[in-house]
């Protein structure tokens, strides 16, 4: 059996379905409240005040004008009947809102380009409507396609002047919706996003937006339309010895130019000289050879040689080569600064040379120039980050300064504890006790000296130096985390605690959980 929908009433005015919540009854038919109006005067009614007439609403009053009795001379005050038939109320196609009827009226026209842009008449503040500028009457402020109803949220400006509604203001070509900002007008005076507008009218080829700030065409593909490019030489033009460019040698113009450290370059010039690598200011690295390298090459020739750096040690291993081979593949260049001398214990620490406030460098309290400030060993050039102050008052990279002044040994960086390859100790005290100092008696348990504030460690509210707080038995250095208390009054690591002081024997649960009596 096919579906039948129920059928629901229709209201006599409007011919819609009317629904129970909406409903109003009068003479045995349902209008919608909205519906629910005098025909006459448009005055809202209700089941008090309306009267039904062949389908047809009234107010008393309207109903009494159209089908009452007419004449004159009956009775007298309020009851005299009028010859009054409501003609003056029927709608004639004027406006009607909230009861007034809005006549047509004739609209005064503005001086050109001063009224509204639509139908030309003046413009008043209380119904000007703003788009780019211009006043529009309120009931003009349409969309010119689709004649919607727009407002200052939802209105486009089109490139012809015309006000447009988001739906119909679309790319002429993908269908893209547009707004004022992202739409192009073309030549054929149609709309198109930025990507059409550029396919349709831009310049032809290809590579652009790739790296290069010019187009790279195929003249087989494109025929006459592949756009003709001349390569200019500038180092034709050449400039005098020292003030062009360091790569060509010709004249660098303001247009064309790129600084590195004063220097002025052609920017097609600017390129590392080992990879050629198109450089900026931000990834150029001025080497000893006055010349520009990339970061890669910079690292790969001027860089520190060897192995294992950044593997766990602080320093490289050069397995087999000396310090002079190393330093012989480092050109240095060292200016002579020492011309202008300085007094004794003023000037730079380096050179000796007078520091001035352009080119200084603080370290220790001391001011260096800005090229002394490198490694006194490999000549790295160092800023206040990387720049470590040695016991010789010199100044080091943190390479050469664990090479020269830190830990010997293997291991470091593995375990707390240094293996010696030499046979010498690899830590000030070997037992980890101070030789001197103030003994008490609410010390350290396992040195008997003092503890201050900036070293101690807590346990059992007793109170540790940092370099005493480590197992009893297999001496690990020990934190909050892995600290147990012993039985004995020492402190140690979990495997040591579990080896003196845990249950022993065998056969206790299954798999990982046996004992043994190891």
């Amino acid at each position: 059996m096919p579906f039948t929908p129920v059928e629901t009433p229709k209201c006599p005015k409007c011919g819609k379905s009317v629904y129970a919540a909406e409903e109003r009854v009068a003479g045995g038919y349902k209008f919608h409240k909205t519906c629910f109006k005098c025909g006459m005067c448009n005055k809202a009614l209700d089941s008090t005040n309306c009267t039904e007439h062949d389908k047809e609403l009234f107010c008393k009053n309207c109903h009494a004008r159209k089908y009452g009795p007419k004449g004159y001379g009956f009775g007298g005050g309020a009851g005299c009947l009028s010859m009054d038939t409501g003609s003056h109320l029927q709608t004639d196609g004027s406006e009607v809102r909230n009861g007034a009827r809005l006549e047509p009226r004739v609209i005064a026209k503005a001086p050109e380009g001063q009224g509204c842009p639509r139908c030309g008449g003046y413009v008043y503040a209380a119904e000007q409507m703003l788009a780019r500028g211009r006043g529009y009457h309120r009931r003009c402020f349409k969309c010119l396609l689709c004649n919607r109803t727009l407002d200052s949220t939802m209105h486009c400006d089109g490139p012809d002047k015309e006000i447009y509604c988001r739906e119909c203001f679309k790319c002429g070509n993908c269908a893209k919706g547009l707004d004022s900002i992202s739409c192009c007008e073309g030549p054929d005076r149609n709309i198109y996003c930025k990507v059409c507008y550029a396919k349709k009218f831009g310049p032809k080829g290809y590579g652009y937006g790739q790296g290069g700030g010019a187009l790279q065409s195929d003249c087989f593909a494109n025929g006459d339309m592949a756009p003709k490019t001349t390569v200019i030489d500038t180092s034709i033009i050449k400039a005098p010895p020292g003030q062009g460019c360091p790569r060509c040698g010709g004249v660098v113009f303001a247009a064309e130019q790129v600084l590195s450290k004063g220097r002025e370059w052609h920017r097609k010039c600017f390129k590392c000289k080992d990879c050629t690598k198109t450089l900026d200011s931000i990834i150029a690295c001025d080497g000893p050879d006055k010349d520009v390298y990339c970061k890669t090459c910079y690292g790969k020739k001027w860089g520190p040689h060897g192995f294992g750096f950044a593997c766990g040690s602080g320093f490289l291993q050069t397995d087999g080569l000396t310090e002079d081979e190393i330093s012989a593949q480092r050109p240095f260049y060292n200016p002579d600064t020492t011309s202008i001398k300085a007094p004794e214990g003023q000037g730079c620490p380096r050179c000796g040379g007078m520091v001035f406030a352009a080119e200084q460098q603080l370290a220790k309290g001391t001011m260096w120039h800005k090229k002394c400030f490198n490694c006194a060993e490999c000549h790295r050039p160092l800023d206040s980050m990387l720049a470590c102050d040695g016991p010789d008052k010199e100044i080091h990279c943190k390479a050469c300064y664990g090479k020269l002044f830190g830990p010997k040994g293997f291991g470091y960086g593995h375990t707390p504890t240094l293996v010696s390859t030499s046979g010498e100790s690899t830590v000030a005290f070997p037992e980890g006790r101070p030789f001197n100092g103030p003994k008490s008696q609410n010390g350290c348990p396992r040195c008997g000296f003092a503890v201050y504030a900036a070293e101690q460690m807590i346990s059992k509210s007793r109170i540790w130096h940092k370099r005493c707080f480590h197992c009893a038995d297999c001496r690990k250095s020990l934190d909050s985390t892995n600290l147990n208390d012993g039985p004995d009054g020492d402190i140690y690591c979990r495997s040591c605690y579990g080896r003196n002081f845990g249950p022993k024997g065998v056969g206790y649960g299954l798999g990982a959980g046996t004992l043994t009596m190891a």
